[in-house]
């Protein structure tokens, strides 16, 4: 069974980013005023890098993503077993 799982999900008034784990890839989704984004890579960690390069991106959804990314982690790393 293919199940996608929203791991992060950030929404400011400039726009939202999304990171989705599903198959072992993770789905990089952004979008804002005038643009959207969709990407695919083979872990976390390269997918928040891809982020940094989306020239739409502004530096407060930006910055905010990583922070909501990295709070997720945190909350995933107390609670063994999870993915």
């Amino acid at each position: 069974m293919n199940v996608t799982r929203h791991f992060s999900d950030t929404r400011t008034d400039q726009g939202r980013v999304r990171f989705l784990l599903a198959s072992g890839r993770v789905c990089l989704m952004a979008e804002g005023p005038g643009w959207t984004h969709r990407s695919a890579h083979a872990t976390l960690p390269e997918a928040a890098t891809f982020l940094a390069v989306l020239p739409e991106l502004c530096g407060e959804l930006y910055r905010q993503s990583l922070d909501d990314l990295e709070h997720q982690l945190e909350f995933e790393r107390g609670y063994p077993g999870a993915a």
